[in-house]
């Protein structure tokens, strides 16, 4: 009998990350695919070039640089695995920390055991919902608090979620900038 974890063994959608992360809810991502004017806005906050903040998903030949450098997808490829969740030792200490630095990781373990579940495409479906603004349908950034097209807030039921988390974070990035 096959199950929806079977399929993992295929080429997994590129927007899926090693480690459970929606790869289109990226301010990187979406400013590389849909947005140039986010990633020089970016671009000139961090004091780097463009260049560097371009990126097609973990699974893609163009990475930010903060994923070309992520641990999770050698360790999953050296073991054969697709995702993070195949492994008998997640979570690990890797992902458990990745976990706690950003609050748009928050559901990182129920996205693994969901991605287990259903399969990746099928994930990739309820990801794009979680994410996408309830008023228009525009996908957003886990950061983005109101719709980037319509300004309906909050801008996706993970935001609504996470709001205080997301907002909190904002705040100490911005502090640290000063």
């Amino acid at each position: 009998m096959s199950t929806a974890s079977d399929s993992l063994a295929s080429t997994p959608p590129a927007k899926a990350a090693v480690c459970g992360l929606f790869c289109s809810a990226c301010t990187f991502y979406i400013g590389t695919h849909e947005d140039p004017a986010r990633i020089d806005r970016m671009a000139a906050t961090f004091g780097v070039s463009r260049e560097v903040l371009l990126c097609d998903g973990c699974r893609g030949d163009r990475r930010l640089y903060y994923c070309r450098d992520c641990y999770m997808p050698i360790c999953a490829a050296d073991r054969g695995l697709s995702f993070c969740g195949e492994c008998p030792d997640c979570p690990c200490s890797e992902l458990e920390a990745f976990v706690q630095e950003r609050p748009h990781r928050a559901d990182i373990h129920a996205d693994l055991a969901r991605i287990h579940e259903i399969g990746p495409d099928a994930w990739l479906a309820e990801a794009t919902e979680k994410y996408s603004c309830p008023a228009c349908g525009t996908l957003n950034s886990a950061y983005d608090l109101m719709c980037r097209k319509c300004g309906h807030d909050p801008a996706s039921p993970y935001v609504e979620t996470h709001r205080d988390a997301i907002v909190a974070r904002l705040r100490q990035d911005q502090a640290r900038r000063r």
